[in-house]
C-alpha cells in the first residue's frame, strides 16, 4: 500500500495525518435525534473554500426566496462567507449560529461544502499535508450509541464524503490501514 506511518495517535495515509479516533471511534448521524443541531448551533459557519463561495454564489438567485429573512439580510450585509477569528472563509451565519443556508428540510444548497460532508471529522492545513480531526461535541451523542450498536466507525459512516475529498484510492488505502490498525490494537 503507502507510506502509512504511525505517530501515537496520529497516523499518516497518504499526505493525509489524521488521529486514530477517525479509524476507531464508533458514529453513525441519527440526524432524526439530533434534528441537524451542527448546522443550528456554533460559533461560527462551516469552512469553505472559494470555489464553493463560488458555486453558493451562483446559486443564490434560485435559494433566495427559500432562505429566512435573517438570512437574506445577513447575506446582503456580508454575503454567503465571512473570516472567521482565525481568518478561514466560513458560511454566513444568523442569529450567533444558524447556518443561512439551512432551510426547514435540511441544507438548501445543491451540494454542502465538503467542510459539512465530512463532520464531525475537521480537516486542517498543515503545510504540505492535510491534518483530520474528530471533533467531539455533546449533540453527537446518539451517533455515537447508533454507531456502536450498528458496528459503524467514523471513517466508514464518512466514506462517500472522504472518497469525495481524498478520492477512491486514499479510501482504500485508509480502510486497509484502519483494518490493521484495529487488529493490532484490539
Amino acid at each position: 500500500m503507502g507510506k502509512d506511518q504511525s505517530f501515537g495517535n496520529l497516523i499518516e495515509v497518504g499526505d493525509v495525518i489524521l488521529h486514530t479516533d477517525i479509524m476507531t471511534e464508533y458514529f453513525c448521524c441519527d440526524i432524526d435525534s439530533c434534528h441537524g443541531r451542527c448546522c443550528e448551533e456554533g460559533d461560527a459557519g462551516a469552512p469553505v473554500t472559494l470555489d464553493e463561495i463560488a458555486d453558493i454564489e451562483a446559486q443564490l438567485d434560485g435559494l433566495w426566496p427559500q432562505l429566512s429573512a435573517g438570512a437574506q439580510a445577513v447575506i446582503d450585509r456580508q454575503g454567503v462567507a465571512y473570516p472567521d477569528p482565525e481568518g478561514e472563509l466560513v458560511t454566513s451565519i444568523v442569529c450567533g449560529g444558524n447556518c443561512a443556508f439551512r432551510g426547514a428540510k435540511g441544507c438548501l444548497l445543491r451540494q454542502k461544502p465538503i467542510s459539512c460532508h465530512l463532520y464531525p471529522i475537521r480537516e486542517k492545513k498543515l503545510g504540505p499535508l492535510t491534518g483530520l480531526n474528530y471533533h467531539r461535541w455533546n449533540i453527537c451523542k446518539e451517533a455515537i450509541r447508533v454507531g456502536m450498536e450498528r458496528g459503524i466507525r467514523l471513517y466508514q459512516f464518512l466514506r462517500e464524503p472522504l472518497i469525495r475529498r481524498f478520492g477512491q484510492e486514499w479510501y482504500d488505502e485508509l480502510s486497509f490501514t484502519a483494518k490493521q490498525f484495529i487488529i493490532h490494537n484490539s
